[in-house]
């Protein structure tokens, strides 16, 4: 399935032997980093000849495209890899080291002595000796940081590793650019970057390798177009990652869809269900609550400075929420300072984890979910009011009603028992004459026993305006693709009385 992605040849084609020249770009599982070091090495390496295989790509048509073709010495480094053949974890470094080594020796002849066993000593021998500078390609750079998390002396030895290649003078001598790629950032130490020389293109900012991290909205849509998918069903089910002006998929997840045409979570393929689960549990003050309220369709504010980028050094539930969003469970906007869940793949698979689980605050939380629901479905605005008021003051106690935001928020997360048979409910969508505040669409598979719901909010007015703004406005035209039925939700807050008011309706056409 040809995605072109050979742009970020020319980005790093332009920082070559500049301060810009070391690159960690790190992003979730199943978002092609492997893919991306093995361009990056087909492309610079000697070893390599593949004019022919770039022939097709962007990249080619660049006047650049054949002075860097080819050109130069890359070490290309597998960390995942090299966990079973080193033997453990405490072995990794030596084992890269001496198997790196030994390529230069065969390479270089009679230029490295015998007793060379560091390999940032060997390149920088080698650039005294012939004047040779290498690319350095790192996949999967942090499997040290995550799968040893609490092992402290296998990751000093890493760090300082790391430090021996990238970080001082001596390594601008013999690295012409640096790439590494894995799930999270460059680790911290105490509140400094371990490699502060590095460049970072994160999930909390990509910058202008945004369009490199995943498939881009322009390419899955071209992709829909030639294996005949729906794009507004992908675009449910698998958009939500915003990174700097761009919707970013997880490649996997569209690969698959186009290949098999199920819409389902491919997500639970990744092996990132073991590291979510001690994650969410811990017990931060308001974790589990900002998790609940994410997974109704909300945003929570994050502060993202003091997570340390390892897996071990969680504080607070801004680290935790942090460490969601580097794994791909949760997307972030940056210009907001906010963490969600991106699209329907990932909250069906943390519905799976929570209920798995079994929080006593979600269980109890799901069935006033459900009441609220089945009342609305029953059309018994009564009851609805009613239980919007118990969420709210059981559940919700935070959220201080002081204007119709507040009673959307509240309205969003009552209903996340309907994220089980409804896509995630759209926000002030575009609807004839104005903007409807919540509409519900259910998906495919429930579209014949469950109605779309459109509601409307007020506040210190009454639900009849409510309901008359959804007709007077024409709200339902924003569904006039919909064959499904409709209920028109007419809900209304008294702040004086703190009180809930609830008229229900069926739209006819």
């Amino acid at each position: 399935m040809d995605v072109d992605k050979t742009g970020l040849l020319q980005y790093t084609n332009r920082v070559l032997d500049t301060k810009q020249a070391l690159i960690c770009n790190s992003r979730p599982r199943r978002f092609g980093k492997s893919i991306t070091a093995d361009m990056l090495t087909a492309y610079y390496s000697k070893g390599c000849d593949s004019e022919q295989l770039f022939s097709d790509f962007a990249i080619s048509k660049e006047e650049s495209f054949r002075n860097h073709l080819n050109k130069y010495d890359v070490i290309h480094i597998d960390m995942q890899w090299s966990m079973a053949p080193a033997g453990g974890a405490e072995h990794v470094v030596s084992y890269i080291e001496n198997a790196v080594i030994g390529e230069l020796k065969d390479v270089y002849p009679g230029i490295l002595p015998e007793t060379t066993f560091s390999l940032p000593d060997a390149l920088s021998c080698i650039n005294t000796a012939e004047g040779r500078k290498f690319i350095v390609i790192i996949d999967e750079w942090d499997v040290l940081i995550r799968d040893e998390a609490s092992n402290h002396q296998v990751q000093e030895e890493y760090i300082n590793f790391l430090r021996g290649m990238f970080k001082g003078t001596e390594p601008t001598k013999f690295i012409h650019l640096a790439y590494l790629t894995g799930i999270l950032p460059v680790k911290k130490v105490k509140t400094q970057s371990a490699l502060n020389n590095f460049d970072e293109f994160t999930m909390l900012d990509a910058s202008i390798l945004a369009p490199y991290i995943g498939f881009t909205e322009d390419e899955v849509r071209e992709l829909c177009r030639r294996y005949g998918r729906d794009f507004e069903n992908v675009k449910r089910w698998y958009d939500g990652y915003q990174l700097t002006g761009y919707h970013v998929y997880n490649p996997k997840a569209v690969v698959s869809v186009m290949l098999r045409g199920d819409f389902q979570s491919y997500w639970s393929q990744t092996g990132t269900y073991e590291s979510i689960v001690p994650l969410i549990n811990m017990d931060f003050d308001g974790l589990k609550t900002a998790i609940i309220t994410m997974l109704s369709g909300e945003r929570v504010k994050v502060r993202t400075k003091t997570y340390q980028n390892d897996m071990v050094t969680f504080r607070n539930k801004d680290d935790v929420i942090t460490a969601l969003i580097h794994l791909g469970y949760l997307a972030y906007d940056q210009i907001h300072q906010t963490a969600f869940v991106p699209n329907e793949e990932i909250r069906s698979e943390f519905l799976d984890v929570v209920e798995e689980n079994r929080w006593d605050e979600f269980i109890g939380f799901q069935q006033e979910s459900v009441n609220l629901l089945e009342a609305t479905l029953d059309m018994d605005g009564e009851t609805v009011a009613e239980e919007i008021e118990k969420i709210h003051e059981e559940y919700a106690s935070a959220i201080q009603y002081n204007n119709e935001n507040s009673l959307s928020s509240v309205l969003t997360i009552g209903y996340l028992s309907a994220m089980q048979y409804y896509f995630k409910p759209i926000r002030e969508m575009p609807a004839g004459k104005g903007f409807a505040d919540f509409i519900f669409i259910p998906k495919p598979e429930y579209a014949i026993d469950y109605p779309a719901l459109l509601a409307e909010l007020k506040w210190n007015q009454s639900a009849d305006a409510a309901i008359q703004q959804i007709k007077e406005r024409k709200y339902p035209a924003a569904l006039k693709d919909y064959k499904g039925s409709i209920l028109l939700v007419g809900i209304n807050y008294d702040k004086k009385s703190k009180k809930h008011q609830c008229i229900i309706e069926k739209f006819e056409t």
